[in-house]
């Protein structure tokens, strides 16, 4: 799937396609309350019938201004995720065929965005050569947000399992090879294409705006997960650190979005990889694609 913003180009490559979440994902979640929108909802993004949300975990590959950047790097292979059966030792994915096809090998991107360090955004950071760990990416600058880091890194010292063993496969191989550059609010990769706090999912999870001719976008991470989430703003997830922060950054963004066009370029969006808000009374409703 392919779309434009302005003169950047935006391909979604998928590492797994349909990953299905109960709908205590959403502890406040009232499915009935969504009825009326099911036919905007199904069947991409809920299974009523199941009682299960539906997501795409897929990285974002965006062309821009000369740079190939990663918008986060999904679940990965080999990775040892027993809670997550769906996560678990991986094989055979077709995940870097998928982004050859998009007309980029891994030597050829140049940046590597990682909105935050949730075991699903940071997998293909390295893949598994001759028994270690490597860098998928050996070009690549790596950005992590600074607060983000820090929290998990101070973590990660009392229990060096965290975040599903991630930490020690995902993060601490491309750290030791230097590849890993710290950001904060306003850093600016090129002209018009800047990272900006959206914390409440993780402290420090971050995001990239980007304004180009004309055209606004915002790659918003895991700040919405669901477009249940556009309809019902308050609904945070049960792997939110602060709920109530994230639920304020997620109205924050459907404010901006509804007022000046900003397109939403969330993670986790089926079928879509993007999508446009417009007000409906006290509340959003969204338009599924580019427009």
């Amino acid at each position: 799937m392919r779309f434009g913003i302005g003169d950047a180009v935006v391909d979604v490559i998928a590492d797994i396609d349909r990953f299905a979440l109960p709908a205590g994902f959403l502890p406040d979640c009232d499915l009935e309350a969504l009825l009326p929108h099911r036919d905007l909802l199904e069947p991409d993004h809920v299974d009523f019938a199941g009682g299960t949300f539906l997501l795409g975990v897929q990285a974002l590959l965006l062309r821009v201004a000369g740079l190939v950047v990663l918008v986060d790097t999904c679940v990965g292979e080999n990775k040892s995720r027993p809670n997550h059966p769906a996560w678990h030792e991986r094989s055979a994915t077709g995940f870097l065929e998928r982004l050859a096809a998009a007309g980029v090998a891994p030597e050829a991107v140049d940046v590597v965005f990682c909105t935050h360090l949730h075991a699903d955004h940071v997998g293909w950071n390295t893949r598994l050569l001759n028994g270690r760990w490597v860098p998928t990416f050996p070009r690549a600058r790596y950005l992590i947000g600074k607060r983000e880091l820090a929290q998990w890194m101070g973590r990660a010292q009392q229990d060096p399992g965290v975040n599903h063993g991630s930490h020690a496969d995902s993060l601490l191989p491309v750290l030791e090879a230097g590849l890993v550059e710290t950001v904060e609010d306003g850093y600016e990769l090129a002209p018009g294409v800047t990272l900006v706090p959206l914390p409440g999912h993780t402290k420090g999870q971050m995001g990239l705006r980007l304004e180009r001719n004309g055209a606004r976008a915002i790659f918003c991470g895991d700040a919405i997960h669901t477009p249940v989430q556009v309809l019902r703003p308050e609904w945070s997830s049960r792997v939110c650190a602060d709920p109530l922060a994230a639920a304020a950054t997620r109205r924050e963004l459907l404010e901006c979005a509804a007022e000046d066009g900003t397109l939403l370029v969330p993670a986790h969006f089926r079928n879509c990889g993007c999508a446009r808000v417009r007000r409906e009374g006290g509340g959003f409703l969204l338009v599924f694609g580019p427009g």
